[in-house]
């Protein structure tokens, strides 16, 4: 136990320095960020999450005058890079590249997770949402979305869907479609996200829940057909294709959530600190149009509160169907 010195009446003139000195230790961050950030990113370089990380971080440098140090830590669908920063002091200087993956999917599929993301992880702000689009492969007689749920049922148990592994999103929003759907479809799993594209541009899979950025290739070449977009608003990526909400079909709202988290105990003013520079950089004008125009993300920027909350509602939406199909990481 820490020992406690009483300070008494004799020092008085110590008394007033501690007064006058008090409302700088009242102000916890207040000096945040004075030294290099840390973005933890639980993936490999180059793809989404950090590409997305490295956008905003340049953007979080300029304004604090701060080096940004970038580390990807990738393995088991980002788990191994939120522990990585959950072992970091809670204070700001270490960040993580949040992702559904590892903090609303991960706790489902592993029976001996390192963290509980639902109590250790702060969410700091959701920077975009990545569209996520249903695409047949261009022999599969349907355009929209009540002719690929006309054609599920009457080929209850034969359709074929691919993803890029057991657990993943685009095996959890095929399994979601297929209950909405009342219609049994059949799981082709692939190592990795190309190779399962590649199986819709050939024909090995009928269809795909798929982010929109590498299945760009396959629909432009006339081998993929997208349906629907399944996420929540329609993106620039995909111009002219509706939601799948919009086509009146009623299903869990599918996006790609990308944000920044930090330990939970993280000062709240650090938290916000982060938050505000975040906000501020999601709304220059070339960040915007390298989300917006070049990849077509849907730039989010909301408060730390709102994507705590985001991140609870995905973990119960994706809980569900993990504990229904029965999925185990692989």
């Amino acid at each position: 136990m820490r020992s406690i010195r009483v300070i008494t009446a004799a020092a008085p003139a110590f008394l007033g320095a501690l007064a006058f000195a008090a409302p700088a230790f009242a102000q916890p961050g207040s000096a945040f960020p004075s030294k290099p950030v840390r973005i933890i990113v639980p993936f490999a370089p180059g793809g989404q999450s950090d590409i997305i990380s490295r956008v905003v971080g340049q953007k979080l440098s300029e304004q604090w005058g701060q080096p940004m140090v970038y580390e990807n830590r990738g393995g088991a669908g980002g788990t191994l890079g939120i522990d990585a920063m959950l072992r970091s002091p809670a204070d700001g200087y270490a960040i993580g590249a949040g992702s559904q993956s590892a903090l609303s999917i991960a706790q489902h599929l592993y029976a001996k997770l390192p963290y509980d993301p639902l109590k250790e992880v702060q969410g700091v702000v959701t920077l975009v949402l990545t569209p996520y689009a249903v695409a047949v492969n261009a022999r599969v007689p349907v355009k929209n979305v009540a002719d690929l749920v006309k054609l599920a049922r009457s080929k209850n148990g034969l359709l074929n869907y691919g993803s890029s592994g057991a657990g993943s999103i685009s095996h959890l929003a095929a399994e979601l479609f297929g209950a909405a759907a009342n219609a049994q479809l059949v799981h082709v799993p692939y190592k990795g996200t190309a190779p399962a594209l590649a199986g819709l541009a050939t024909g090995e899979i009928d269809l795909m829940f798929s982010d929109l950025t590498p299945l760009g290739p396959h629909v432009e070449s006339g081998r993929a057909r997208v349906v629907a977009i399944a996420g929540s608003r329609r993106s620039s990526a995909a111009q002219g294709v509706s939601t799948i909400a919009e086509q009146g079909f009623q299903m869990q709202p599918i996006d790609g959530r990308y944000g920044l988290v930090v330990p939970s105990g993280t000062p709240r003013e650090v938290v916000n600190r982060i938050n505000a520079a975040s906000v501020a950089a999601l709304k220059m004008a070339d960040v915007r149009n390298r989300f917006e125009n070049q990849l077509g993300y849907a730039i989010v920027g909301d408060t730390p509160d709102d994507y705590q909350r985001a991140i609870r509602s995905d973990s119960e939406a994706f809980g569900k169907v993990i504990k229904r199909v029965g999925i185990k990481a692989e």
